[in-house]
């Protein structure tokens, strides 16, 4: 069974990895170097990726492949335990990579929002504004409607356990393979910035900053959004956190905004929302946004009671936007030296 909310991730050192195991390893998973473009020879992956998981770890997630499509993107597939199934995740890799074989690199989760393809790992701009960030860039799938929980499934938990394979599962494959050290930031738009303040909160040794872009971080403010959310991709309302009111303390266990006490004082958090009505990168006469409207009421509730518990809030309540990617992309922006520097990345 998969960790229940509330379980601690498991932080276990990573064992060191020699050029005999990772050639040992990658010929047992199949996996190959990471030339651009293609999926090459093993010999060739021990220069830029150390190997796979241990065969002896059956019960945890294990790299599968890894493609390098350009410079800096590099797709991985990972069979996962948490999920019961196979799961992507995009690592943009930082400029002297490759040039810097024994360095190990901070972390910089990004997080996405609902409602894409399955398997989506998109996130915007995000290569273009990361370009000269020197940290892993990682995106992880997160589901359509995932919510960044371990699915509670009518108290049976078990997969989809996106909890455990975010900080469990993609932790360790970055720390064994990719060169990852322990300096995590993690920002997220719309349900990845519910996902992003929610993590930081539930595991607050883990991350070091943490950003929400028109996040769902006061989700007692849109329960029955929620469920209709996930309704919408197929999926039962009840298999997430159970019904708003008979599980009422379950939601809240989930809500960001519950959690904040959960951080440690002084703790760097960007929030940044808009009021629905049009702006910069709207046309004058479109609809105002009533989703982004209600997200910012959720963003000043969070502010308000974050900056009273004496977090280091940057509060970037920008007024007239909506719930789309150019706001998104520009807040990223804005919160990119504040995340950078929580981790060492500048």
């Amino acid at each position: 069974m998969s960790q229940p909310p509330g379980s601690a991730p498991d932080l276990s050192a990573p064992r060191p990895l020699t050029r005999r195991r990772a050639v040992a390893a990658l010929a047992v998973a199949g996996v190959g170097a990471l030339a651009s473009g293609s999926v090459v020879s093993a010999s060739a992956a021990v220069r830029s990726v150390p190997a796979a998981a241990p065969a002896s770890s059956r019960r945890r997630g294990r790299l599968l492949a890894a493609e390098r499509v350009d410079e800096r993107t590099l797709n991985l597939r990972i069979e996962s335990p948490a999920l019961g199934r196979t799961a992507n995740a995009t690592v943009l890799l930082p400029p002297g990579w490759d040039s810097s074989p024994t360095r190990r690199w901070p972390v910089l989760y990004l997080l996405h929002g609902c409602c894409g393809g399955p398997g989506s790992t998109g996130w915007g701009n995000a290569a273009a504004i990361t370009a000269n960030t020197p940290a892993l860039i990682v995106t992880p799938e997160g589901g359509p409607a995932g919510f960044y929980a371990n699915w509670w499934n009518q108290g049976r938990y078990g997969a989809p356990a996106w909890e455990t394979f975010h900080l469990t599962e993609v932790r360790r494959i970055l720390e064994q393979q990719l060169r990852a050290n322990d300096r995590r930031a993690v920002a997220g738009l719309s349900m990845g910035g519910h996902g992003a303040l929610y993590y930081a909160a539930r595991y607050p040794t883990l991350f070091r900053a943490a950003a929400s872009f028109s996040g769902l971080i006061n989700t007692a403010r849109y329960t029955a959004g929620i469920q209709n959310i996930v309704r919408g991709q197929g999926l039962e309302p009840l298999d997430l956190w159970g019904d708003p009111t008979a599980q009422a303390a379950l939601w809240r266990e989930h809500n960001a905004y519950e959690l904040i006490s959960r951080l440690p004082r002084g703790f760097p958090v960007y929030v940044s929302s808009g009021n629905g009505l049009p702006g910069p990168f709207d046309a004058p006469d479109r609809t105002p946004d009533a989703l982004e409207a209600v997200l910012d009421l959720m963003a000043g509730d969070y502010i308000a009671r974050a900056q009273a518990l004496g977090l280091n809030v940057t509060a970037d309540r920008y007024g007239p936007g909506t719930h789309t990617w150019p706001y998104w992309e520009r807040s990223l922006t804005r919160s990119l030296p504040m995340l950078a520097a929580a981790i060492g990345a500048t």
